[in-house]
């Protein structure tokens, strides 16, 4: 790590204040599952948006 680097990004800092106490295994899975549901939603948004400015079809 350079000097300018940070030691966490800033999802990190948020979530670490969000969670000061130890999660149960099951809710530590279900926020994955709700993390990995926004970023797939957000990639598929985004792909769909380049194949239209392209016009890519099916």
């Amino acid at each position: 790590m350079t000097a300018t680097q940070k030691p966490f990004s800033n999802i990190q800092l948020e979530l670490l204040k969000l969670f000061p106490h130890n999660l149960n295994e099951s809710d530590v899975k279900a926020i994955k599952k709700m993390l990995a549901k926004y970023f797939m939603e957000k990639a598929i948004t985004e792909a769909d948006k380049i194949a239209e400015e392209k016009g890519y079809t099916s």
